[in-house]
């Protein structure tokens, strides 16, 4: 099943750009970008999940008595 949409011609120039090979529909074309969308997506997520990890780890490590005693001397 197929139906129409309706975009700016500055999108279509974009689109036009973004083509691998000529031949290449904009169906394949918008796929490959959502697949690509949902990839950073997850990428992101993930980094951003490490990112919390890490954080409570730092904050673990360096939020001690041993090393507060040192400043102090």
């Amino acid at each position: 099943m197929k139906t129409s949409i309706q975009i700016d011609k500055e999108i279509l120039e974009a689109l036009k750009e973004l083509k691998n090979h000529p031949r290449q529909t904009y169906n394949e074309l918008i796929s490959e970008l959502i697949n690509f969308y949902k990839n950073i997506s997850i990428k992101n997520q993930y980094d951003e999940f490490l990112h919390k990890i890490q954080q409570e780890k730092m904050q673990e490590l360096w939020d001690n008595k041993e090393d507060e005693v040192w400043e102090n001397v």
